[in-house]
């Protein structure tokens, strides 16, 4: 399923502490980027947030939101998160079981979790980036910093 250049399916899911966060949170305020991963604890997933949370900086800011969303539930996240001193939502997905994974095409029906998938949302809520790995294959942090860094340069997510 190619989203790009199309809207980007909404949801509401639970963060780590139990609070509901909302896609159309952010429209008109700040870009999203938004990684979906397997599953908490695994070692390719925790390398990748800890990736995300040692270039934060890079990601995250007043134009732009961070949001890492996997199947796990929201207890299991929280802890997860404190563990890895995670300073971005970790969404749940939980239940209904992938309903958002499943939106954003990037469900492993045979595995019950979420593939590597990364999406740009600008401040419209379009799509502007994508990439989907296999549940092994880590994502390279570099790429979606440079699809974040021409959304700014364009100037259509501010």
């Amino acid at each position: 399923m190619d989203l790009e250049g199309r809207p980007a399916p909404g949801f509401a899911l639970p963060d780590q502490h139990g609070r509901t966060v909302r896609l159309a949170d952010f429209r008109g305020k700040k870009d999203v980027v938004l990684m979906f991963f397997p599953f908490a604890f695994t070692g390719v997933c925790t390398g990748e947030l800890r990736a995300v949370q040692a270039e934060l900086a890079a990601f995250q800011d007043d134009s732009t939101q961070v949001l890492a969303v996997s199947c796990d539930s929201m207890h299991a996240l929280r802890v997860f998160s404190d563990a890895e001193g995670l300073d971005f939502p970790l969404l749940s997905d939980f239940w209904p079981h992938g309903a958002a994974s499943r939106a954003y095409g990037v469900f492993a029906e045979d595995k019950g979790c979420a593939l590597r998938g990364t999406f740009v949302v600008d401040r419209r809520g379009t799509v502007r980036w994508t990439v989907v790995n296999g549940l092994p294959d880590a994502r390279d942090l570099h790429e979606y910093a440079k699809a974040l860094q021409a959304l700014r340069t364009e100037g259509t997510g501010h």
